[in-house]
């Protein structure tokens, strides 16, 4: 092993700590009114209705319920904070593109999220979750674009990545960084992850670790 190499293994061994301390949920916020005190570092996950938010989250910290997934997809209309290692939030915002609630009730629940986007000085990234399966579409380009105003930084993770075979993950990886190459706030790299296997899940909660600045 190399001296790089065993640099970044100890640096993953970090994000594995740190992801394993104490997390718990804080709070469901409906209004911009109710966010927490915005001391702490944080990240936000954001992404189509049944994408796969709250899988990613749960196998982040290695729990199978601290993030409620539902097979309703669209269920999720609030802002709900966990609060990692007393150290930084987490972020899981309303899920967009489609949903079991009047159109009224959808555009407040998004537009919910959107405010939080653009008004929150201690966001350190937002993570735009895409399924692998299917690649970024017309719909993801609405939040790209908001992002992109905001100059909010994102970054670009594919869900469900073992539903597909490598060779084509490959290609949807490459496809999703040229159609990202001229978009302002968006972070060159794009990650790959499979809540069900942890494929990817450690250099995720690298990435997260770094941007929030967390040292153990």
């Amino acid at each position: 092993m190399t001296e790089s190499e065993q640099q970044h293994a100890e640096q993953l061994e970090a994000a594995r700590v740190l992801f394993a301390r104490p997390v718990s949920f804080v709070m469901g916020a409906v209004s911009v009114a109710q966010l927490p005190p915005d001391e702490l570092p944080e990240v936000a996950f954001a992404g189509r209705s049944n994408v796969g938010k709250s899988s990613l989250i749960n196998a982040l910290v290695g729990q199978k319920y601290l993030a409620r997934a539902s097979n309703e997809p669209g269920r999720t209309r609030e802002l709900n904070f966990f609060l990692l290692n007393d150290a930084m939030h987490m972020v899981d915002l309303p899920g967009y593109g489609w949903a079991r609630a009047s159109k009224t009730t959808v555009k407040k629940f998004q537009n919910l999220g959107r405010d939080y986007l653009r008004g929150r000085p201690n966001l350190k990234r937002a993570y735009l979750l895409i399924d692998a399966r299917h690649g970024l579409k017309e719909v993801d380009n609405e939040p790209m674009d908001a992002l992109d105003k905001a100059a909010v930084s994102y970054q670009i993770i594919l869900t469900k990545a073992d539903k597909i075979k490598p060779t084509e993950l490959a290609k949807v990886i490459e496809a999703t960084q040229n159609a990202i190459k001229k978009r302002p706030a968006a972070h060159p790299v794009v990650l790959a992850t499979s809540s069900e296997s942890g494929f990817g899940i450690p250099e995720l909660r690298l990435e997260i670790m770094r941007t929030c600045g967390v040292k153990l």
